[in-house]
């Protein structure tokens, strides 16, 4: 039952940040800057955390041995933040330029991105991984490519924000264990909005009257993707095996793709869904578990 509830979970949170990037949308096509977006909506990612971080402790209070690192949590948040706010930029400004489904697309790179920059770590490639990197590759030129044999900036943006999203995943990687999660990302959160808050002071004009009129997808990027989904990632989590988790969370490339069909209209010419059907072969391949790992475990 905690496994089902466990998968359940999961996939509420890719539903969740899958339709996030909608939400990234619609805010700027009502004249909110991707900085401001950005500021705004891990300002409020950062406070919906916080009585998150009060319950949890409550609830794992009697383990005696829960004891993290406060030190540690505070310097991860404080890098993982500038990480984030790299990636989510670089995003953010992409969507400007692209459609929902192939921003959603486009950012799953990440998920092979990852191992490649684990050879910094001395890490090994397993094979299927150059296999899935392949495929992806493949899709995504099929999935961006442009009448001219060029790609699309708005798409070049999204692939650069994957790359940062595969150094941010190192970065919480190194930080996280032993650390408080919860308290991690909030810190996180707060800070990427502090270098997004400077940006749009510097390049983009705020307006608060702005902000407010697209009120409803900032609350919903903020409180829904950064607050609800992440705290149901991290609940989901601790009862599916991690293979499956990630397999589900990728579904969020999907739904991205389905939910600017359903609400914004967007479509696809049938090269751009060949190639978006390639980037998530590719993806799933780069996610089957290690036949040796699972040997081992019998």
């Amino acid at each position: 039952m905690k496994r089902t509830i466990g998968i359940i979970e999961l996939f509420i949170t890719a539903i969740i940040w899958g339709t996030a990037f909608v939400a990234q949308s619609v805010g700027m096509d009502q004249g909110v800057g991707p900085c401001t977006f950005n500021a705004v909506r891990y300002a409020v990612g950062s406070l919906i955390l916080i009585p998150v971080i009060f319950l949890l402790g409550k609830l794992v209070k009697k383990d005696s041995d829960y004891k993290p690192d406060i030190k540690k949590t505070v310097k991860g948040g404080f890098f993982c933040g500038i990480v984030l706010a790299s990636a989510s930029l670089l995003q953010q400004y992409g969507i400007l330029y692209t459609t929902v489904g192939k921003a959603g697309f486009g950012t799953a790179l990440y998920i092979i991105i990852v191992p490649f920059m684990g050879v910094i770590l001395k890490k090994k490639i397993p094979g299927r991984v150059w296999i899935a990197a392949l495929i992806a590759i493949i899709g995504f030129y099929l999935m961006c490519i442009s009448e001219t044999l060029s790609i699309n900036k708005g798409d070049l943006l999204v692939l650069l924000g994957a790359v940062m999203w595969s150094v941010h995943i190192h970065t919480v990687d190194h930080f996280a264990p032993g650390a408080n999660g919860v308290m991690l990302s909030s810190i996180q959160f707060a800070v990427s909005s502090c270098i997004c808050f400077v940006g749009a002071f510097i390049f983009e004009t705020v307006s608060w009257s702005v902000i407010a009129g697209a009120a409803w997808p900032i609350l919903y990027a903020g409180v829904m993707s950064c607050g609800v989904a992440y705290t149901l990632q991290i609940i989901g989590q601790q009862n599916v095996e991690p293979a499956l988790a990630c397999l589900i969370m990728s579904l969020e490339s999907v739904v991205s793709a389905l939910a600017g069909w359903i609400i914004l209209g967007e479509t696809m010419m049938a090269i751009e869904i060949l190639g978006c059907a390639l980037v998530f072969i590719g993806v799933i391949i780069a996610q089957l578990p290690d036949k040796k790992v699972e040997n081992k475990t019998v």
